[in-house]
């Protein structure tokens, strides 16, 4: 587009469109024109291939061809959640005047701007997932991170020290849209640069005074002090920035946004961004959702109740109190889960359709679905009323009953509204009596048309003569073409077809001036009723917001109740020591995806126990059995019952997996790279309360540089920081460190040979293992048969170097090195038969022997 061209010199209709478009210059512009959106210039042409849709052109302005490409406004919410889903953002322009009285263009304006972290719309969010705006401030103190969702009003803030616990804040949040200030830290840009949908903002936005008084603004307050959040000015930096954002984008009142929560990291158990990946919590190491904890414990029948149970697994808590009353929730609702799930899955996304409410963009489904939720209220109250647990109670109490406004919406709305109120329809019969008279006299058409037809048929004796209506030309009579000789003078010719004629009488041309009076009066009305609806409802948000956060979370344990009775789950017993006894334990997602039975196993980690050495083949079951540990203490920190046959949890703050590694392209770093740099945050962060989860570190460098790191990070984890760990490993020199080190105890996954064949059964058992089987392994996976009977050999050389070398003396003196070349004498000794030696022959080869080592 030539900027350079004044713009009197364009057409009225694009003057308005490019007065809008100069202030909104980033992003596309939707621009309503009767039955489309249309885009213009630079606009149509990136929207024509985002989207694949024609570009065309609108004659001229200032003399140009104008590019131009649209999108029906019916159908506009697919091309919206397209545009969405690629990270882009859209103004909606709408028409706002009147097109019979309007001189000129059209008035419109920018309703509201959708952008992938403020959509509250249906049909463009993720059903069972949050959709989250964010906000992050850097200084030299360190982080302030605040995430929106807008979709429920749930504003959280929280401060953050270093950059490890930012990059795992991000990847349990994983916000649409993320904003940060232009003078963000270069140092720290690599932990944002990556992410999709970052939106950079003036630093003035960030500003400390001016988020004070926008928080207090939006909350009608004086200060902020009672939301505990006034000693945290980077997090609050963060907030203002976010919450200036979402007034800008939505452009109309938030007042579903009615508190900001203070997370402390302390409260839960803290897990950095590998241990959640290696965990596979809500997404598996292929970026899925199959096969992961949540696929199996997610059965939630409401959306608003999955994403709070994927919340929870990201976020769990150490409050004893709170998990005692999750478990006494679960216990009480297991045997009426089949009473309560149907009636909680007609309760439907109750926390979104209110959220839409409050941004007055709920459609008259949304309305009907309010109503329909409503209705579901005294069979779930009479579910829980004879329950008696004090949690429950509670959260019966929180659903509260909204009679009134039930009453009001079955009065209100049809039974089954369409999707916009635009045509109408939407208002029930008997709800207001002028609309109803309006009506009547609009539906009333058909009775006097039928009347009219019959009496002018028989008094002209016309018999091809009908009455009709057009949406193009209105009310009209229609004559054959062979009949039309016969009409009277009054009656005037309004359309000429094929073999018809078509006529307006005056008694006619009344009527239709009437009728369409009427129906535009009842539209009218029936728009100012529904948004008197809106009126009506808006003063019960915040009950009603309680209302659906209790029903979020009634469905979240009503699951975990059912899922404990179905997967066979038993109720941990919560310690405030550092301790984890489980018998039986399993694997939450592994037992269910085995074809053959789960072999289930114990686990006893206390002060006396504080590190578990374990060894045993590859495809054993060592690391199913450290990360099934892992997920247990995970559910049990969420409330949930979890899959063993009994199961007591100490008091955990941290969980750290350092389980695998792929080399860091990105970064430029190599396998070993990542695998130290995991090892060092785990080293650095653990406590005696941390569960720390170590398989086979050291093997990304040579043999003796991995075994030395590997015995260095299992002492200083067992002496100095004391944490619970599991260390699996296959550097059997290792399974001394018990003898040395006090708390430091062998098990080992057990495996059984039958000649070169192997089989894993998959059972822990106490002590070290016997061997690697690492070349039974070999042979398993198909490895040339040859090349494994070499290996054999090349093994009994090597160990028979090792044997008195290495195994005792490894923390003490240096250990030959297995891949050196083998000495001249020990190949020669190795050569030698000493039965067919003569004395005299026999101490000529020892002289020799010893001139070979000199």
């Amino acid at each position: 587009m030539n900027n350079n061209k004044k713009l009197d010199a364009h057409t009225p209709m694009m003057q308005q469109y490019l007065r809008l478009k100069a202030k909104h210059p980033e992003i596309l512009l939707f621009y309503r024109m009767g039955d489309f959106y249309e885009l213009f210039y630079d606009d149509a042409k990136r929207a024509s291939k985002l989207l694949d849709i024609s570009l065309t052109k609108r004659g001229q302005s200032a003399g140009d061809p104008i590019p131009m490409a649209g999108v029906p406004y019916h159908a506009v919410e697919n091309y919206l959640a397209k545009l969405v889903q690629l990270g882009e953002s859209v103004a909606i322009c709408e028409q706002m005047g009147d097109p019979s009285t309007s001189k000129g263009p059209l008035e419109r304006k920018v309703v509201r701007i959708v952008t992938p972290g403020t959509i509250s719309d249906e049909a463009l969010l993720p059903e069972r997932q949050d959709n989250l705006l964010a906000a992050i401030w850097q200084d030299a103190q360190g982080f302030g991170y605040a995430t929106l969702d807008i979709s429920s009003g749930q504003f959280l803030l929280t401060e953050l020290v270093d950059a490890t616990t930012v990059a795992a804040e991000l990847q349990r949040t994983n916000p649409a849209e993320l904003l940060y200030s232009e003078d963000f830290s270069q140092k720290a840009m690599w932990l944002i640069e990556n992410h999709h949908g970052l939106r950079r903002r003036p630093a003035w936005e960030f500003g400390l005074a001016t988020a004070r008084q926008q928080l207090n603004q939006q909350f009608g307050t004086q200060d902020l002090n009672g939301f505990g959040v006034e000693q945290a000015p980077l997090a609050l930096r963060a907030a203002g920035c976010l919450l200036q954002y979402v007034k800008s984008t939505q452009l109309t009142a938030l007042p579903h946004i009615r508190d900001l929560i203070m997370v402390r990291q302390q409260d839960g158990i803290i897990m950095d961004a590998a241990t959640r990946r290696n965990l596979e919590i809500t997404q598996n190491l292929s970026g899925g959702s199959e096969n992961t904890l949540a696929a199996i414990v997610d059965c939630s029948v409401t959306p608003m109740g999955s994403r709070m149970l994927k919340r929870w697994l990201h976020m769990p808590i150490r409050d004893s109190e709170v998990l005692t009353h999750r478990q006494q929730a679960i216990s009480g609702l297991q045997n009426i889960t089949a009473d309560l799930q149907p009636l909680l899955r007609q309760v439907g996304d109750l926390e979104r359709i209110l959220a839409r409410l409050a941004l007055c963009t709920a459609r008259p489904r949304d309305l009907a679905r309010i109503r329909h939720a409503f209705q579901q209220f005294p069979g779930i109250h009479l579910s829980l009323a004879l329950i008696e647990v004090p949690h429950i109670q509670t959260l019966r109490s929180k659903i509260g009953q909204f009679d009134d406004l039930l009453a009001l919406l079955e009065h209100a709305i049809v039974e089954t509204p369409p999707v916009l109120v635009r045509d109408g329809g939407v208002i029930a019969p008997g709800y207001n009596v002028e609309l109803d008279e309006w009506r009547a006299l609009a539906d009333g058409a058909t009775d006097y048309l039928d009347r009219l037809e019959i009496r002018e048929r028989e008094k002209l004796g016309l018999d091809t003569l009908k009455v009709g209506f057009n949406g193009v030309h209105g009310y009209y009579i229609q004559v054959s073409r062979a009949q039309s000789h016969a009409v009277p003078i009054h009656y005037v010719r309004r359309q000429t077809l094929k073999n018809a004629e078509r006529y307006i009488i005056p008694e006619l041309k009344e009527y239709e001036d009437k009728v369409l009076t009427a129906k535009s009066k009842a539209l009218a009305i029936e728009k100012s009723l529904y948004e008197e609806i809106f009126d009506l409802l808006l003063p019960y948000l915040a009950a009603l917001q309680c209302s659906a956060g209790a029903l979020a979370e009634l469905d979240v344990l009503t699951n975990l109740a059912e899922r404990a009775e179905t997967l066979n789950y038993v109720c941990p017993i919560l310690s405030n020591k550092p301790e984890i006894t489980i018998i039986a334990g399993r694997h939450p997602v592994v037992e269910q995806v085995l074809k053959e039975p789960f072999i289930s196993n114990p686990l006893l980690l206390s002060p006396q126990r504080r590190m578990l050495i374990i060894t045993g083949p590859n495809m054993g079951g060592k690391s199913t059995y450290m990360r099934q540990t892992a997920l247990i203490v995970l559910l049990a920190h969420i409330g949930s019952f979890v899959p063993a046959e009994q199961a007591t949890i100490g008091s955990i703050d941290r969980i750290f997996t350092r389980v695998g590694a792929a080399d860091d392209l990105a970064s430029g770093r190599s396998t070993f790279m990542v695998e130290m740099t995991e090892t060092a945050n785990i080293l650095h962060n653990a406590t005696q309360q941390s569960l720390v989860l170590m398989d086979e570190i050291g093997r990304g460098t040579s043999t003796y540089d991995g075994l030395s790191l590997a015995w260095a990070c299992a002492e200083d984890l067992a002496n100095r920081i004391q944490a619970m760990t599991l260390f699996a490993t296959h550097y059997f020199e290792l399974t001394t460190l018990p003898e040395k080190t006090a708390a430091v105890v062998n098990i080992h996954l057990d495996a059984r040979e039958h000649g070169e064949t192997i089989a894993f059964m998959h059972s822990v058992q106490e002590g070290a293992a016997s061997k690697s089987y690492g070349l039974a392994v070999a042979a398993l996976a198909g490895v040339p048969r040859e090349v494994v009977k070499r290996a054999r050999q090349k093994l009994k050389e090597l160990e028979s170097l090792t044997n008195n070398a290495t195994v005792n003396s490894i923390d003490s003196s240096p250990a030959i090195l297995l891949n050196e070349e083998v000495s001249p004498a020990l190949k020669a000794l190795e050569d030698l038969d000493p039965d067919i030696l003569n004395p005299r022959q026999a101490l000529e080869w020892l002289y020799r022997l010893k001139n070979m080592i000199e």
